[in-house]
């Protein structure tokens, strides 16, 4: 099963695993307000970037930023000078995100913004640098560049219901050509978050929100980037009241947008979740204040139910609003199950009361009655969980099962081949689950029979069963279970 020419390149793959602090390997080209449309150019041609940023002299913080192409638009057709100012000619308000963010965030920000270059900010808020979208792309093909076309450009419900059955048909399209599983998920991810973005802009213009902080949560699978062809909704509201006196009132007014939300996304071919796990659910649109203290509850008590809860709503990510508010939680939340040892170890003990499905006589343990393999339940599950115990003990940020193992493994020192083998095993895995849903279609879920696979995905699917075990040692080991 090679990795096809997909939307990521050999490069992205590294970006996965070091941020995008890793790309910045020169100091930002960067020009005053008044420096000219010439001197700019200059700089370009003499760094060979770009793109210049227009900077504060005074604080040094980003204004806007000046690429080659704004220059043949806005000058050069328009008959400017190159002696005029950037500063009349530079895209103002520019669009940022802190050098901490992750590959999936900036290319939703592109995707988003329709940019071709982000500038990024370093903790005190100053420029840190810039990246462009061959940084981040190997190529984007025009299949892609149509889709977000079309979603971003959905004036109405029926407009971007269509869009989405579209990604999802080019999902299985990917799929179908032997697409790597986390480049196929993240693809899917990227294009799923701006269907999701654009739900929320069109219930937006429907309600008059409140004038607070506020954020659209994923979880589960859609907050660890590894949503695939058959899934449903599962998300949450997070916002921030002035005072305790607040929250009520906040709630009723958010709770009918978020129900909206949900209802448009279910029409976009994301079904309702069945255990109401929404943000139109009352449980689940909650103050910061009420976000911790369920999370400091479930950590508390650690219940079977508590635990199970852990497993969905633990893999968090920012998908619309203030995403500062989700880093807010997320870092609590890391700091709190970081602190509570007791807790971590039920969760462990918990994750290891399944194995992997392997027999002793013969290949695989199948369900009696059914001869099936859930490769969700019994496969890729098992990598989830150890994943992301790891991350909640070592403060990891990252929500992917794979960068997570990838982050834990340098982190306890495991070797880098282990590291690799256990990520290709999950990753096959994931595979498996992809092919088996776009033969099938949606309601396929993720249970196959053994015999359907061929000798060479028999031995492959056993061997990623062996490493599954092998990460339930690693963890056995680690809590002393």
């Amino acid at each position: 099963m090679g990795a096809p020419a997909d939307l990521f390149s050999d490069h992205g793959r590294n970006l996965r695993q070091g941020g995008l602090a890793g790309l910045l390997r020169r100091a930002p080209v960067q020009v005053q307000p008044e420096a000219s449309v010439r001197v700019a150019l200059g700089l370009m041609r003499e760094k060979r970037v770009g793109a210049v940023v227009v900077t504060d002299p005074a604080y040094g913080l980003p204004l806007g930023i000046l690429t080659q192409q704004d220059v043949i638009e806005r000058v050069v057709l328009a008959g400017g000078g190159l002696d005029e100012p950037v500063a009349g000619v530079m895209t103002g308000g520019v669009v940022a995100l802190p050098v901490s963010a992750s590959a999936h965030q900036a290319r939703l920000a592109l995707a988003r913004h329709d940019l071709r270059h982000l500038v990024l900010l370093d903790a005190a808020g100053g420029l840190a640098g810039v990246v462009s979208r061959n940084d981040l792309y190997a190529a984007r093909s025009f299949d892609t560049d149509d889709l977000v076309e079309a979603i971003q450009g959905a004036g109405s419900l029926d407009a971007l219901a269509a869009a989405a059955g579209r990604v999802r048909e080019a999902a299985g399209d990917m799929v179908a050509g032997g697409g790597e599983a986390e480049r196929v998920c993240e693809w899917i991810a990227i294009l799923n978050d701006l269907i999701v973005q654009a739900a929320i802009d069109l219930a937006e213009r429907e309600f008059d929100l409140p004038l607070v902080r506020w954020c659209w949560l994923g979880f589960g699978s859609e907050g660890r980037l590894e949503q695939t062809l058959d899934t449903d909704q599962d998300n949450g509201l997070l916002f921030l009241p002035e005072s305790k006196v607040d929250t009520e009132n906040l709630r009723s007014r958010f709770l009918p947008f978020a129900q909206r939300v949900n209802a448009l996304l279910d029409h976009c071919g994301f079904p309702l979740c069945k255990g109401g796990v929404m943000a139109g659910n009352p449980r689940w649109c909650l103050s910061l204040a009420e976000w911790r203290g369920q999370f400091a509850s479930w950590m508390s008590s650690a219940s079977p139910a508590d635990l199970l809860n852990a497993t969905i709503f633990f893999d968090l990510r920012a998908l619309s609003g203030d995403t500062g508010l989700a880093a807010d939680l997320q870092d609590w939340l890391l700091g709190a199950a970081g602190d509570n040892p007791l807790f971590l170890r039920f969760m462990a003990a918990n994750s290891l009361q399944a194995g992997p499905p392997l027999g002793r006589i013969r290949d695989f343990v199948v369900d009696r009655e059914s001869g099936l393999l859930d490769l969700k339940r019994d496969g890729s599950r098992l990598f989830v969980d150890v994943a992301r115990i790891h991350a909640l003990a070592l403060g990891i940020t990252e929500t992917s099962t794979a960068g997570r193992l990838r982050e834990a493994g340098e982190e306890l020192g495991w070797p880098a081949g282990e590291v690799e083998a256990c990520t290709e095993a999950f990753d096959f895995i994931q595979q498996l689950r992809l092919r088996h849903q776009q033969a099938g279609g949606q309601g396929a879920a993720n249970s196959i029979s053994p015999d359907s696979l061929n000798e060479l995905e028999r031995a492959f699917l056993k061997e990623s069963f062996r490493q599954a075990r092998k990460l339930q040692q690693r963890l056995q080991l680690r809590y002393q279970l």
